[in-house]
């Protein structure tokens, strides 16, 4: 064996230009792979976060699609009820205007209460949270996403100043009493100013502003989402028993919302590492044409071998191994770099690096084998040579 390998090793080097492109393909592929695997994971644990900020593990009540008519404190009292639920919020959505420093933005409206910190998760960074006092007086008061005062004022803290939000035909003036972080940061980051804003204002203010008498939405926090269909269908048949009715109200489960999302990233990811894998295969293919340039440049050398005894099985060890260690020598590279690029990425955006340990073994073996499998057929080619037929061949 270490006289096989030093025989390589030696052949490699004599062509030292063609062996390293061979091996940079090898190692491209590689790191391909890794790379994506890392986009992957890093990918998949910041979708996780953001979705846990979002709330999205409970459920949301709303009505029926044939009903018109909204949530009241009556349905929101027997959501409550049940054991299982942990918070409920009541929410309204409004899509509007927001004006402030003579600059106009689309925007969301929540109506919420002072539950709603808990239910969806937000998190204050100045000022405060509204409170029972808000919601009981009808406050013009609001919360503002840092987002949204980054971009008004370009900076976080905007605690006392005005804004307006239209509702209808009126322009009214709020203040803002807190400045928050949702989940919907890292959506606002990645789309700018695709996605609106995100306004949190007293639910009861935003009902009497729009002269609306109820909610758009109930948010539920659960204690065990492992049981939200059961305890979905549970919810809406009471509250179908409750007011007499078939089909008046829906439930929508977040959690599933949150796997099919997992699930599309998944698939993205799938993709582009059988892309990455292609490339593999490509590399691989590679080292079969240098392998059969070697072979017809050694033919002369071949025949000398043989015709002082070497075996087949020698000669075919000989190019099976030179295969191997070009593919070996490749996917170290590849490995060394696709963790150099990943690390690098993940401190250019500030996120942790999550390596997929099991993606890169898997990824070091199919590129050993393959550049094994593919280096057979000139492995074969020179070993089959006959000792007159080679020896006839000048160097």
């Amino acid at each position: 064996m270490p006289d096989l390998i030093s025989a390589a090793l030696k052949n490699i080097l004599r062509k030292k230009g063609r062996s390293a492109l061979t091996m940079s393909g090898i190692a491209i592929g590689v790191a391909s792979v890794i790379i994506i695997s890392c986009i992957s994971s890093c990918g998949t644990l910041a979708v996780n976060q953001e979705l846990d900020s979002l709330g999205l593990g409970g459920l949301t009540i709303s009505a029926g699609d044939g009903s018109t008519a909204p949530l009241t404190d009556e349905e929101l009292a027997i959501i409550t009820d049940f054991s299982e639920v942990t918070d409920a919020t009541p929410v309204l959505i409004q899509t509007t205007e927001v004006y402030s420093q003579n600059q106009k933005q689309d925007a969301f409206v929540w109506g919420i209460d002072s539950a709603a910190k808990d239910t969806v998760s937000l998190k204050l960074l100045y000022g405060r949270f509204l409170n029972h006092a808000d919601i009981g007086s009808n406050a013009k008061v609001c919360m503002v996403d840092r987002t949204f005062a980054n971009a008004i004022y370009k900076r976080d803290n905007v605690v006392g100043k005005q804004i307006s939000i239209k509702s209808g035909d009126l322009i009214e003036n709020y203040s803002i009493v807190g400045v928050i972080s949702t989940g919907s940061g890292l959506l606002q980051n990645a789309m700018g100013t695709y996605l609106p804003n995100f306004i949190y204002a007293p639910y009861t203010t935003v009902q009497e502003s729009t002269g609306t008498s109820g909610y758009h939405q109930i948010i539920l926090k659960v204690n065990d989402v492992s049981n939200l269909d059961a305890l979905s269908e549970s919810i809406i048949k009471k509250l179908n028993n409750a007011n007499g009715v078939s089909d008046g109200y829906k439930a929508t489960n977040l959690a599933k919302q949150r796997d099919i999302l997992l699930n599309i990233l998944d698939i993205v990811t799938l993709i582009l590492s059988a892309v990455g894998a292609v490339s593999l295969v490509v590399a691989s293919l590679s080292i079969m044409t240098v392998m059969l340039v070697s072979v017809s440049e050694r033919t002369r050398e071949i025949g000398i071998k043989k015709s002082i005894g070497a075996k087949k099985s020698i000669i075919m060890a000989e190019f099976l191994t030179e295969a191997g260690l070009i593919s070996l020598v490749g996917c170290i590279a590849g490995v060394i770099a696709g963790i150099l690029i990943s690390l690098a990425g993940a401190n250019l955006f500030s996120i942790t690096l999550n390596l997929n340990y099991f993606i890169i073994f898997f990824t070091c073996i199919f590129s050993l084998l393959t550049g094994v499998i593919f280096g057979v057929y000139p492995a074969l080619k020179a070993a089959k040579l006959k000792p007159v037929t080679a020896l006839r061949v000048n160097s």
